[in-house]
């Protein structure tokens, strides 16, 4: 149900970091991010503390980038942005620091953004919301309408630009009861305002944020005892004048139910968590009282009552149409038994929707992610309780044990309470998905913790596959890394996820599968890596990244002859007559083609030649490699029934030919044992024959012996290159299928065999000696490369940091993949030794 992934320590523990005083945050961004903080003592001087923000990408835990982040106190807040790519962070002595990628490298940050409120504690964070909200419907799991499996809720923005953009900016709840207000404008300057709660401040030990769909914010706030009200504000932000200002209004508070219980009204003096359930739920709010040694939590709901009306006043004549006076209350939903003490909260991400058919189905088949909220306790357990009843789903018993029982059952061990600070989370947070916990404990440990969609109850295998593909469709459509989803799948998952996946895609309309036809063959490709038997197809689907880019970057070039032109363009017409002109000779297809929209400078060819090389190095490897296709899947064996992808690859090949005519420096180069072998057209008949036979996906033919014969002639004519596909992956992922957990070293890469059968090892193994290539750039860099390099953090891919091309041609390409990879992964920058 609950279990260890890995665990990933320092070499050498902060002494600091044994003081269970000083809190740790952790915070989990949508791109599969960690974010936490230590604080380090100075080894000579004890009193001078180092307030220390650590960044990690999951795939890759121990390359930890450490900010020394500046701040004069302890750091109470971290907050991702929506993206992903920004984070928040508070101290207290009220200072607020930006952080943004130098680079777009998820291994080094930079800040150039603040804001302060000198000498007042921050105590709650929040990035102002964009307006975008999905609710996903586990009712509608069954559908083949992604439309109906995740809708759009109509959400405002917190704040406006002209024409109805959202406002960038932050918010934040300060010890003194002032909220504070920073706003990005386009320009980059920076709009602060300060406004009090209310009239009458007074010091808040807890508070949290959420927003309203109308474009409100309310922020819940206690003074840290449980015999107080926990009030509720609504903050409206807006800019008159080129100023922020913002207007406070009191809502509805409400006092914890412990305190109004005889039995328990001084047990738990303090109030210890203060959470919304959902950012985008004001409405639900979770709280925690605790003791020292023990805590209750309890989740209430603000709800619409009718006002009851003086006995005086319901004796007269109703005016027609009046309706009873409505009130909001604050109710009490659930709350639980005395428990442990409390450590750590972490609440779902993932935005299911809790109406009763939704709920209902979630129950009948079992699908629980989004519906648990993790509690974790000082004798290092974890519990998920449901985040409305508050009832067990499920108990994890501390990584010392090893093992997690269902409710109910009771350890093989029970243990034993030590002396001393027992190991124990201070930090928690939930994945996007909810399918794994990042933990913190005090000693400055990251543990990830895998998470069941089923909480350990037993599921049949077509409903398990169900639940993993329904998270991945959410993913795909939302943007968000599917990294947590790939913790639960094992190899025999893989091949029938991929088909399902594939079956859902097709399902679609045209429009929505264009948005999301690279994602789709990302997500395949992260799938492919996870068993040996399918790792020759996790190659296909990175070469197929490649294609598609290459393709649309060379259409890109191509322009109207004349203005007045018609709907489509060179690149559609192109598409057209290459798909009804089924001639094998490129000359006779050349023919009907305005040549004249294909005319283009030199230099610009040129530069793109080896892009043009890798296009005819591939068709070459494809024909070649056709005869040998046989028991063991070879890398090209998915393109072979693959019209689509064959279709593409034969208008480049018309489409470099006719360059050809204009600048011969920029055909693909063939090494060829006749001296008037026209190698292009050979390819192009070769290729055209086998997109024949695969053009109709729905009923391929397989290709006749005469075709297989002549490709078997080709290692003869031509010399077959020797492709090379992206370096073995060095992430953690495919590491993770074992049930022990990993034990992991901050700084130090950690390194295992991961395909048993040598045959897929032949795949992606590199000599010693061998060339090093820029997979981006499909350029070699040496044996040795001494320039600095970047790496993908999902597929490996890798490219120079620098570019060395000075063309605009291919500083374009370049400048598509300066933020992501081809399938949509991060960069994070590598040694010169790795790539």
């Amino acid at each position: 149900m609950m279990e260890v992934a890995y665990v990933c320590e320092w070499e050498k523990r902060p002494k600091s970091n044994h003081c269970p005083s000083i809190p740790l945050v952790c915070a989990w961004s949508c791109r599969n991010l960690v974010a936490f903080t230590t604080d380090l003592k100075n080894e000579e001087d004890e009193k001078e503390v180092s307030h220390m923000v650590h960044i990690i990408d999951t795939e890759h835990p121990w390359d930890v980038y450490s900010i020394y982040s500046g701040h004069a106190e302890v750091i109470s807040c971290l907050e991702w942005d929506q993206s992903g790519s920004r984070l928040l962070s508070a101290d207290g002595d009220g200072q607020i620091k930006c952080w943004a990628m130098a680079d777009h490298l998820v291994n080094s940050w930079e800040t150039s953004l603040g804001s302060a409120v000198d000498g007042d504690p921050i105590i709650a964070l929040s990035w102002l919301h964009n307006g975008v909200k999905l609710a996903l419907h586990v009712e509608m799991s069954g559908s083949t309408n992604f439309g109906e499996k995740f809708s759009r809720v109509k959400f405002s923005p917190s704040l406006t630009l002209f024409g109805g953009k959202p406002m960038e900016g932050w918010l934040a709840v300060t010890v003194s009861g002032l909220v504070t207000v920073s706003l990005l404008k386009p320009n980059g300057q920076l709009l602060t305002a300060s406004e009090s709660l209310c009239r009458l401040r007074g010091r808040v030990s807890l508070a949290d944020i959420a927003f309203t769909g109308g474009g409100n914010i309310v922020v819940a706030a206690t003074d840290g005892s449980s015999s107080s009200p926990v009030q509720f504000y609504k903050v409206c932000v807006s800019v008159v004048n080129e100023k922020c200002r913002i207007d406070t209004e009191l809502l509805p508070s409400l006092f914890m139910r412990c305190t109004t219980d005889p039995v328990r009204r001084d047990k738990y003096p303090a109030v210890t968590h203060l959470k919304f359930l959902t950012r985008e739920n004001s409405e639900q709010v979770l709280l925690c009282a605790s003791s020292q040694t023990g805590s209750i939590v309890e989740c209430w709901s603000l709800r619409k009552e009718g006002l009851p009306v003086n006995n005086i006043f319901q004796h007269r004549s109703p005016v027609v149409g009046e309706k009873q006076p409505m009130i909001l209350k604050w109710r009490i939903l659930s709350a639980t038994n005395d428990l442990d003490r409390v450590s750590a909260v972490a609440l779902p991400k993932l935005p299911i929707s809790i109406s009763n058919p939704d709920l209902k189905v979630a129950s009948d088949t079992k699908f629980c992610p989004g519906l648990g909220l993790a509690l974790a306790f000082h004798d290092g357990s974890i519990q998920i309780l449901h985040r409305l009843s508050l009832h067990t789903m499920g108990v994890f018993y501390g990584s010392s044990s090893g093992s997690s029982q269902r409710p109910g059952e009771e350890p093989a061990i029970k243990r034993q309470r030590a002396g001393g600070h027992t190991v124990h989370f201070k930090a928690l947070q939930f994945s996007w998905t909810s399918l794994a916990l990042a933990g913190v404990d005090n000693h400055g440990k990251l543990h990830m913790i895998r998470v069941s969609p089923s909480m350990g109850q037993m599921l049949d295998m077509n409903t398990l596959l169900r639940h993993l593909l329904f998270l991945l469709e959410y993913c795909m459509v939302t943007g968000y890394d599917w990294w947590d989803v790939l913790l639960h799948v094992q190899p025999g998952m893989v091949h029938n996820l991929v088909e399902k996946l594939h079956e859902e895609y097709m399902r679609q309309n045209q429009a929505l599968q264009q948005v999301l036809s690279t994602r789709i063959v990302a997500v395949k490709a992260s799938l492919c890596k996870l068993s040996a038997a399918t790792a020759a197809r996790a190659c296909d689907f990175h070469a197929k990244l490649l294609l598609i880019a290459i393709s649309a970057t060379l259409k890109s070039l191509l322009r109207p002859h004349v203005l007045n032109t018609p709907d489509k363009s060179p690149g559609d017409r192109l598409a057209e007559i290459c798909t009804k002109n089924t001639d094998t000779d490129i000359d006779k297809v050349m023919i009907n083609l305005k040549t004249e929209e294909f005319v283009l400078d030199g230099p610009p060819l040129q530069s793109l030649q080896q892009l043009i090389q890798w296009v005819g190095d591939f068709v070459l490897y494809l024909m070649a490699n056709l005869p040998n296709q046989g028991s063991i899947v070879r890398p090209g064996f998915g393109f072979l029934r693959d019209g689509s992808s064959l279709g593409m690859l034969r208008e480049m090949m018309v489409m470099i030919r006719i360059w050809g005519l204009l600048k011969p420096g920029c055909l693909p180069i063939y090494t060829a044992t006749s001296d008037n072998q026209d190698s292009m057209s050979l390819l192009f008949r070769l290729l055209t024959k086998l997109w024949l036979c695969s053009r109709d996906e729905g009923h391929p033919q397989e290709p006749d012996e005469p075709l297989i014969d002549e490709c078997c002639l080709l290692p003869s004519q031509l010399l077959v290159p020797s492709m090379d596909w992206l370096p073995v992956n060095d992430g953690i992922i495919c590491k993770l299928q074992g049930k022990q957990p990993l034990r992991l070293q901050f700084g130090k890469p950690y390194s295992l065999p991961v395909l048993n059968s040598t045959a897929q090892v032949e795949i992606f193994s590199r000599s010693p000696g061998a060339q090093r290539m820029d997979n981006l750039r499909c350029l070699h860099m040496g044996v040795c490369p001494t320039e600095e390099s970047k790496a993908c953090t999902r597929c490996g891919c890798v490219t120079m940091l620098r570019s060395p091309n000075k063309t605009n041609a291919m500083k374009q390409w370049e400048q598509r993949w300066i933020k992501n990879c081809l399938c949509g992964g991060l960069w994070r920058r590598i040694l010169s030794t790795l790539s």
